[in-house]
C-alpha cells in the first residue's frame, strides 16, 4: 500500500480532531450555569421525544384496537340477527349500525367461481374488498381486520362469517381517526417544546441556587487575590458544597496561620540578629578607628580580644542563620531514609558536646536501638539537647543521658541536668521558636535549638517534651520509634 493512501485516510481524522478542538474553546467560554441549563434542556428534549413517540404509538394502537373491536362487535351482531335472510342482511343501511360513515356488504364466495358482493346501494356503496374477506367467506378464517385504500379514502375493514360461503363485511372511514391522530401528533411536540423550555428555565434556576456557594467561593478567592485578607466564608447547610466551603475555610486558616508564623519568625529573627550585629559592628568600627593615622595605638591584647569577640559573633551569626533557614522551610527537607543506630548518633553528639561543655560531666546509659531516619538530623537534635543541659548545669555538674525502652517499637532518650530547672508556666513553651524564659534572657543562645529538636522528632514520627528532673533541674525527653537490633 502506498504512503499516499495512508495519508489520504489519516488526513480526514486529523481534520476532524482539529475541528473538534476548534469548537472546544467556544464551549469553555459558556458559564457553568448556562451549561447546566443547556444540559437540562437536552435531557428534557430527549425525554420528551421518547415519551411523545411512545405516547403517539400507544394512543394510535389503542384507538385502532377500539375501532376494530367496535366494528367486529357490530358485524357479529348484524350477522347473527339476519343470518336467515341474506338479502335483508345485505340491505342493512349503515345508520342501523350507529354510524353514517360505514359501508356494509355481504360477500358470497363458493369453493369455485368468482366471489359476489351484495350491498344496500349497489357495488358503489360496498366497502373495499380483497382476498382477506374472501378467505373469511370461504370459511378459511373466522374474521379479518385490515386497512384498505379506496377512491373515497382509507377504510378500516372487518369481515365475519355470515353462514356457509358468506361473510359480512363492514368498512369504516379512517379520516376522523386520522384527524384525531394528526391533532395528537401536532399537540405532543408543542407540549414537549413547552416542557423543554420549562426544563431549561428550571435548570438555570436550580444551577443558580445550587452554585451560589461556588459563587461565594469565587468571590472570596478574588477578594483574597486582590486584598490578601484571609477572612473565612460563611457556611450554611451540610451538603457537598458546604463541606467544600468548610475545607476552603480550613485552607484559609492554614494560610493565615502560616502567614502569622512567618511574620513572627521574621520579627523574632530581626530581634535576635540585632544584638550580635550591633556588637559585631561596634568591634569592627573600633578596629577600623584604631588603624586610622593619628589614632591611639590599640594594645595587642585588646586587639586579640576584639578579634576573638568578632570571631565568636560571626560563629553565632552563622549558627543563627543556619537555624533560621532550617526552621523557615515550608516543606520538610528530604531525609536520608536509612537504618540508624541511635547509640552511634549519641556517641558522636557527646563527643562534640564534651568539647563545648568544659568541666560538665555526662553520665550516659544507652541501650541498642535502631530506627530508620536521617542520622545527621538526629545527631543535631541530640547535640542541641546536650548543649542545653550543659549550658544550665552548674560548674562540675553532671548531665544524665539515659535511653529507656517503652515497648518493642518505642523508646525515649532522657537528658537531665542539675540546673535551676524550668518553671511550670514555661514547660509547654520551651520548644517554641525564639521562646526564652526570663532566666534565660541573659544566657547565650537564640532560642532555636529546642525548636529544631521538636522539628526533627516530628519528622521521624516521634515527640519531645519537658518536665522536672529528679536531680532538680530540667528533664527533656525525646521519644522515637524503632526496634531493638537483631543479634
Amino acid at each position: 500500500m502506498s504512503s499516499a493512501g495512508v495519508t489520504e485516510r489519516v488526513a480526514p481524522a486529523t481534520r476532524n480532531a482539529a475541528s473538534v478542538r476548534s469548537r472546544l474553546p467556544a464551549l469553555r467560554h459558556i458559564s457553568l450555569r448556562a451549561r447546566i441549563g443547556i444540559l437540562a434542556a437536552l435531557v428534557a428534549a430527549v425525554a420528551v421525544v421518547l415519551v411523545s413517540v411512545a405516547a403517539f404509538l400507544i394512543v394510535r394502537a389503542n384507538i385502532l384496537a377500539t375501532l376494530d373491536d367496535n366494528l367486529l362487535q357490530r358485524a357479529s351482531a348484524a350477522a347473527q340477527s339476519e343470518l336467515s335472510d341474506p338479502a335483508s342482511l345485505a340491505g342493512i343501511p349503515p345508520e342501523v349500525l350507529g354510524a353514517a360513515d360505514i359501508r356494509i356488504a355481504l360477500l358470497q364466495a363458493g369453493p369455485t367461481g368468482p366471489p359476489r358482493a351484495l350491498s344496500a346501494e349497489g357495488p358503489a356503496s360496498a366497502p373495499p374488498l380483497g382476498d382477506e374477506e374472501v378467505e373469511v367467506a370461504r370459511g378459511h378464517e373466522d374474521y379479518s381486520v385490515r386497512t384498505a385504500a379506496s377512491a373515497a379514502g382509507a377504510y378500516r375493514v372487518v369481515a365475519v362469517q355470515a353462514g356457509p360461503g358468506r361473510a359480512l363485511v363492514i368498512g369504516q372511514r379512517l379520516a376522523p381517526t386520522q384527524e384525531v391522530l394528526t391533532k395528537l401528533g401536532v399537540a405532543l411536540p408543542i407540549i414537549g417544546g413547552i416542557g423543554v423550555a420549562v426544563a431549561a428555565i428550571a435548570g438555570v434556576a436550580v444551577a443558580r441556587a445550587g452554585l451560589r456557594p461556588v459563587q461565594r467561593l469565587t468571590t472570596a478567592t478574588e477578594r483574597i487575590a486582590a486584598t490578601g485578607q484571609l477572612d473565612p466564608i460563611p457556611v450554611s447547610g451540610s451538603d457537598e458544597l458546604a463541606r467544600l466551603t468548610h475545607s476552603f475555610n480550613e485552607m484559609l486558616g492554614g494560610l493565615a496561620a502560616s502567614q502569622e508564623q512567618q511574620r513572627r519568625l521574621v520579627a523574632d529573627a530581626g530581634h535576635e540578629l540585632r544584638t550580635p550585629l550591633t556588637s559585631l559592628r561596634t568591634n569592627l568600627e573600633l578596629l577600623a578607628s584604631a588603624d586610622r593615622p593619628g589614632a591611639p595605638t590599640l594594645p595587642e591584647s585588646d586587639r586579640a580580644e576584639i578579634l576573638d569577640d568578632v570571631r565568636a559573633q560571626v560563629e553565632e551569626l552563622s549558627q543563627l542563620v543556619g537555624d533560621l533557614v532550617e526552621l523557615a522551610r515550608d516543606d520538610p527537607p528530604r531525609m536520608m531514609a536509612e537504618p540508624v543506630e541511635l547509640t552511634d548518633v549519641v556517641d558522636r553528639a557527646l563527643e562534640r558536646a564534651r568539647r563545648r561543655a568544659g568541666d560538665v560531666e555526662f553520665d550516659v546509659r544507652m541501650v541498642p536501638w535502631t530506627l530508620v531516619g536521617d542520622s545527621t538530623a538526629l545527631e543535631r537534635a541530640v547535640l542541641n539537647l546536650l548543649d542545653n543541659a550543659a549550658k544550665w548545669s552548674p560548674p562540675d555538674g553532671r548531665v544524665r543521658v539515659e535511653a529507656k525502652v517503652l515497648d518493642d517499637w518505642t523508646m525515649v532518650l532522657e537528658v537531665a541536668d542539675e540546673g535551676p530547672g524550668i518553671a511550670e508556666e514555661d514547660l509547654p513553651r520551651v520548644f517554641d521558636r525564639f521562646y526564652r524564659a526570663d532566666k534565660a534572657r541573659t544566657m547565650p543562645g537564640s532560642g532555636l535549638g529546642l525548636a529544631i529538636v521538636r522539628q526533627v522528632a516530628g519528622r521521624h514520627g516521634g515527640a519531645v517534651w519537658a518536665q522536672r528532673a529528679p536531680e532538680g533541674g530540667a528533664l527533656l525527653v525525646l521519644r522515637l520509634p524503632g526496634s531493638r537490633p537483631t543479634e
